[in-house]
């Protein structure tokens, strides 16, 4: 099939078909005579990984770890659990950041109730920050 059928069947882009290819996502694939990339039903599985990779918050770079794992013939379980750890530690870490700057914009928004524009000195540029 070529880029642009494979691109409609996975939901993507043929410009984002090539993009994959030149990072090592997808392997090379055949050439039609006239040179359009001739690629298989076969490679849709690994697209569809791709994308459930990305909707985790993977990078393309982990992603292709995976990839690599598998291509050598091993599972990569372990290394997705390992991923998968990092990922939610990391996104723990988000919550407590924005936990606590959601704290931050509400002690100055309720200090902002208090405050009336006729204390705003000429010397600053908003007494709310």
């Amino acid at each position: 099939m070529r880029i642009g059928e494979l691109a409609q069947a996975a939901g993507t882009t043929a410009k984002t078909l090539r993009f994959y290819e030149e990072r090592g996502l997808l392997p090379e694939t055949g050439r039609t005579l006239s040179g359009y990339r001739d690629y298989t039903r076969g490679v849709l599985p690994r697209l569809d990984f791709i994308h459930r990779g990305q909707a985790a918050g993977f990078t393309l770079a982990q992603i292709k770890q995976v990839l690599d794992i598998r291509d050598d013939g091993h599972a990569p379980c372990t290394h997705v659990r390992d991923l998968l750890d990092q990922r939610l530690a990391d996104l723990d870490a988000q919550i407590r950041s924005l936990t606590a700057l959601r704290a931050t914009i509400g002690d100055l928004r309720r200090r902002a109730d208090v405050a009336t524009d006729s204390h705003c000195r000429a010397d600053s540029v908003c007494q709310y920050l």
